[in-house]
């Protein structure tokens, strides 16, 4: 009779840039397979309230127009009332709000269950230092 099986590992990114999208599917799916669970639902999320995880295309045009997008809805500028704290990231905090804090995706016959053109993105808008990001998956042990 099959088990249920949880299975947490965690990524450390550290970006070049302070905003960054970064492709994770192939990290996950690594993650996936180790975890042996054969059905059930993976969970991302990045442990930091300036950045979020995404499901998109790969698409270096649609990555531009994302980020254009989120610069349109929350500019980067000094008037940010958050800012009065000391900190500069006011439009990272909002940018965050915009995406997916996290996604869980399906796990079918132990692989991740994507469409055709559906990729995990980290996006970093307060980057250039270590940042955690938790990976569980959790289902049926095959």
């Amino acid at each position: 009779m099959p088990s249920m099986k949880a299975h947490t590992e965690y990524l450390t990114l550290t970006t070049r840039k302070r905003y960054e999208m970064v492709h994770l599917t192939p990290q996950v799916e690594a993650i996936v397979e180790r975890s042996g669970v054969v059905d059930g639902l993976c969970f991302v999320s990045p442990m930091h309230i300036t950045a979020a995880i995404y499901v998109n295309d790969n698409e270096e045009g649609l990555i531009e127009d994302i980020a254009a997008w989120l610069e349109k809805l929350a500019p980067a500028w000094p008037g940010y009332k958050h800012h009065r704290t000391g900190e500069d990231n006011g439009d990272a905090h909002l940018k965050s709000l915009l995406l997916h804090h996290e996604t869980t995706l399906p796990v079918t016959a132990g692989r991740l269950d994507l469409g055709t053109w559906q990729r995990i993105f980290y996006a970093e808008f307060d980057g250039q230092r270590a940042k955690r990001i938790i990976v569980k998956v959790l289902g049926l042990e095959g």
